[in-house]
């Protein structure tokens, strides 16, 4: 462990200002790496030829990515190491406590070298494995040298992402992670939505599905239509329900305990753990498929195979949701075996998110006990009850766990249903853009208020 921690001192970090910051300075820099993500996603791999991964283009938004550019890694490494580091704390493999102030320095110091080797990994495979290859008319010690080209690149997006996600979390509004996969999601949705200009595979149709749906009106093309406004409904159904279980809380009253008669009530939303389970479950499922191909075009499909950029046997096609809404529609072509497909689809969402969910709980003091502990350390007490933390901590117990699996199945739930319903964007990646953006309103709302009213701001526990 102490190895580990000395090689993390010299991986290239961000610093944290050395006091806080006012709203202005995180309103601006939260801007500034917004801005430079999306220079970044435009910004095209030099050398690049073959670009096998262009088809998971719905799953890249999920990843913060775009296959082909410079960031073309996103926040898959950022992701996988926390998933893999989630586990082996979880599983007690990795002894480390979480709930002292050592263990937490010694798991981000994993975490920095966890991340760095993902995005060093990552890069040689994508090149090695055909993903991201050069072009086909270089041969012998020129190909092989802009496969380390492109790899060195991979690298430097990768990392930058990284470096950037550090600036969000240290000197802007909530974390790099959620605000490069809200500026992905939105980008797709207005493009899917809006967009005038005809689709790759079908010259003849527009592809925002307004314009389409403007367009089959006017040819009568009953089928386009429906499905132009199920895809429209169902986004902004997903949006609401997203919204509502948001604003859905428990709140535990307390008062202060020198002070009679003043008290608040601590809010314990609906969606515990908001849009954590939800991003690593679609990050694990698109790391699948992303697998899969690359292992098929390195002629070992042992995860499955996929045609025409479909999945079509093995574990990727169990983590891909079928259309199922055309088959539908189209009144034929709505098997059985694509039924039970949507079925397994929607189980493993809703399993995999409670699962993290709770993972999540364990591993960022968000369990009874820590809450207990933050409670009692800002002056506060449950009414009537003693100022012990194991009581307040077996009155938490009664929300906590609950709120958790439920919250976390209820995200799973409607990621699954707008997967199904042919949404906008994919149903991962519309839930975690509301909730992203929603939790993001929240912060700059907070902050904003308490540099109008500074008495508010020392409350908070600001800068005096």
């Amino acid at each position: 462990m102490s190895l580990i921690q000395t090689v993390s001192k010299y991986i290239p970090d961000v610093n944290g200002p050395t006091k806080k910051l006012g709203f202005n300075k995180k309103l601006k820099w939260t801007g500034i790496v917004l801005l430079l993500y999306y220079v970044l996603l435009h910004i095209p791999l030099y050398g690049l030829g073959t670009n096998a991964l262009k088809q998971f283009e719905a799953l890249s938004t999920i990843l913060g990515a775009s296959f082909g550019s410079l960031i073309s890694l996103g926040i898959g490494p950022i992701v996988t190491a926390s998933i893999v580091l989630q586990l082996l704390a979880g599983s007690g493999i990795l002894k480390i406590d979480l709930t002292k102030p050592g263990g937490r320095a010694a798991f981000q110091s994993m975490q920095k070298v966890f991340i760095l080797l993902f995005v060093v990994f990552e890069s040689i495979v994508y090149v090695m494995m055909g993903g991201l290859a050069p072009t086909a008319e270089l041969t012998g010690g020129a190909y092989l040298f802009m496969e380390i080209i492109l790899i060195i690149q991979l690298i430097v997006g990768g990392y930058m992402i990284v470096l950037m996600d550090g600036v969000v979390q240290k000197w802007g509004f909530g974390s790099g992670v959620s605000l490069f996969i809200a500026a992905g999601v939105s980008r797709e949705i207005f493009i899917a939505a809006f967009s005038p200009f005809p689709s790759p595979t079908n010259p003849d149709a527009p592809v925002g599905k307004i314009p389409l749906l403007i367009q089959a009106l006017g040819t009568g093309n009953s089928p386009e239509v429906i499905l132009s406004i199920i895809a429209v409904v169902a986004t902004i159904g997903v949006f609401a329900m997203s919204v509502y279980g948001q604003s859905m809380k428990v709140e535990i009253p307390l008062s202060w305990g020198r002070v009679r008669g003043h008290g608040i009530r601590w809010p314990l939303k609906f969606m515990y753990t908001s849009n954590i389970p939800v991003i690593l479950v679609a990050a694990l499922m698109a790391n699948i498929q992303l697998w899969g191909r690359l292992l098929e075009n390195w002629g070992k499909p042992i995860l499955g195979t996929f045609e025409n950029g479909v999945a079509q046997t093995g574990l990727v096609k169990w983590v891909n949701a079928p259309d199922i809404i055309r088959p539908i529609v189209a009144g034929s072509g709505l098997t059985g075996e694509i039924f039970l497909q949507a079925i397994i689809y929607s189980l493993l969402l809703i399993a995999g998110s409670a699962f993290f969910s709770v993972l999540w709980v364990k591993t960022a003091n968000m369990s009874a006990d820590a809450q207990a502990r933050q409670i009692l350390s800002s002056g506060m007490q449950i009414p009537g009850f003693r100022r012990d933390p194991r009581v307040l901590e077996s009155i938490l117990n009664r929300y906590i766990p609950g709120l958790t699996i439920m919250g976390g199945a209820l995200v799973g739930l409607l990621a699954a249903f707008a997967d199904l319903m042919g949404s906008l964007s994919r149903g991962t990646g519309i839930l975690l853009a509301v909730m992203i953006i929603y939790k993001l309103y929240e912060d700059i709302s907070r902050e904003h208020a308490m540099d109008l009213h500074p008495a508010l701001k020392k409350m908070m526990g600001g800068e005096k």
